[in-house]
C-alpha cells in the first residue's frame, strides 16, 4: 500500500462494492460492484456493471461509479474501489483521470491492468478476498457465454 489507504479501510468500503455487484447479479447481469470514495471515506459514488442491463457494452461498474461521482476539481484523492481488478478499459480512465488509489476486490479470476496502474504511480491495494473470488468463480461456472463476452473472448 501507498499509506494513502489503509486494510481496514479498503476493506470496509469493499463492502459498498460489493453490495452492488449482488444488485447486478439479481438484475440479471454480471456481478462486479464498484464505488469512488474520497481519501477521507466520503462516498462520492457507486455502481456496478450495466451492460447487459443497459445494452451498453461500456457500462462497467468502475464507469458507472464515476459517472455516478460527477464532476470533480481533480481525482487525485480518491479511491476508485472494485471487485475485480479493472480492466485496460476501466484502467484508462483510472490513469486518465488521475484517480490515485484503486482497491481491487480480487484479481484470480481477472487480471486487468492493475500492475500497469501500479507502474504510473497509481496506488494499488490487491486484496484478493475470498467473498469477491466466490462471486465471480460462481457467475463464470453458471454463465461462461456471458463472461467471456464481458472480457472480450
Amino acid at each position: 500500500m501507498d499509506g494513502r489507504v489503509t486494510e481496514d479501510q479498503a476493506r470496509e468500503w469493499l463492502t459498498v462494492a460489493v453490495a452492488e455487484a449482488r444488485l447486478g447479479l439479481a438484475e440479471g447481469g454480471i456481478p462486479i460492484g464498484a464505488a469512488l470514495f474520497g481519501l477521507n471515506g466520503e462516498l462520492l459514488g457507486r455502481g456496478h456493471n450495466r451492460r447487459v442491463q443497459d445494452g451498453d457494452p461500456s457500462m462497467h461498474a468502475e464507469t458507472a461509479a464515476f459517472r455516478a461521482a460527477g464532476r470533480l476539481r481533480g481525482y487525485r484523492d480518491t479511491v476508485m474501489v472494485t471487485t475485480l481488478s479493472p480492466c485496460w478499459y476501466c484502467s484508462g480512465l483510472v490513469r486518465q483521470f488521475g484517480i490515485g488509489h484503486v482497491v481491487i476486490g480480487e484479481s484470480v479470476t481477472f487480471t486487468g491492468g492493475h500492475n500497469w496502474l501500479a507502474e504510473h504511480g497509481t496506488g494499488i491495494t490487491l486484496l484478493n478476498d475470498p467473498q469477491c473470488v466466490r462471486l465471480m468463480t460462481d457467475f463464470i461456472a453458471a454463465r461462461p457465454d456471458l463472461w467471456h463476452e464481458d472480457i472480450g473472448e
